[in-house]
């Protein structure tokens, strides 16, 4: 009995050989002209440049979109591992931002460039400005004593202020940052009612989780600050809202998401998706 071999399976004929040697040689060639680290390595990963980041925040409710995805652990589900840290100030949160201790935080608008600009004691740095997290959502309070008195006419503080000073006494106000928009806003509101805020009365820089407990002890007559902690002046009776920021019926801006350049040169996928 006959066994009939299968010649395609075992004959190695001239043409095959050669056709087996140039589809290897071609591919050695290709991988031969790549980077080292690249031969072999998956390509075109999803996975963010830096999978840990630290976020400063400072107690007021434009830090809501940070505490909210990092409590529903949406960071996480992008390949994340984020911390949330407190901040004391704004100062210590530009500080800490410009020192690298944290990545990444929210500002107002003012401060970034400041910060660019090595303006109000700030290290000369650029800062990149991915997202706007807040419009809107902040106010400027009076105390609860002048409820009445005066309503969201700044012209009606002149008396008061000009009292106060030819007392020696001079009414207090205060704001968040000398850069920020809230220090910005007071200045408008009290020269629209003829108080000059360098001359008649004393204008001074309180964090915005301090407003209300410095103005219950009396060290401040009126503030401007973002929720919420307008809605607690009225809350504790120890102040009422004159006006709220809404500038004919514009949007103001004024949060906005910061990182440093630093991290953008780390993360230009992450950077850019942003």
């Amino acid at each position: 009995m006959k066994i009939k071999q299968n010649s395609r399976q075992h004959s190695l004929t001239r043409r095959s050989f050669l056709g087996n040697v140039v589809r290897g040689g071609t591919l050695g060639a290709l991988c031969c002209g790549l980077p080292r680290g690249w031969v072999g390595s998956v390509y075109a990963s999803d996975a963010p440049e830096t999978a840990s980041i630290k976020f400063g925040i400072i107690a007021l409710t434009d830090c809501s979109p940070i505490v909210i995805a990092h409590e529903k652990k949406l960071f996480k589900k992008y390949g994340i591992d984020s911390v949330v840290m407190k901040g004391a100030n704004w100062a210590a949160i530009r500080d800490s931002l410009s020192s690298g201790d944290i990545q990444a935080t929210h500002m107002l608008i003012g401060m970034p460039i400041a910060s660019t600009m090595g303006l109000a004691g700030s290290p000369k740095k650029p800062m990149i400005i991915p997202w706007l997290l807040n419009r809107n959502g902040q106010a400027i309070s009076l105390k609860a004593e002048w409820k009445g008195k005066v309503s969201n006419d700044p012209k009606a503080l002149k008396p008061f202020a000009e009292k106060a000073r030819s007392a020696g006494e001079p009414l207090s106000f205060a704001m968040t940052f000398p850069p920020g928009t809230h220090a910005m806003w007071m200045r408008y509101y009290l020269g629209a009612g003829g108080i000059n805020p360098d001359r008649d009365i004393s204008l001074i820089v309180v964090p915005p989780a301090q407003m209300v407990a410095n103005m219950k002890i009396g060290k401040m007559d009126g503030f401007c600050v973002g929720e919420p902690w307008n809605a607690r002046a009225i809350s504790d009776k120890i102040g009422f809202t004159s006006v709220r920021l809404r500038i004919s019926g514009r949007i103001i801006r004024k949060r906005f998401a910061l990182f440093s350049p630093t991290l953008r040169k780390r993360t230009p996928k992450q950077s850019k998706q942003s």
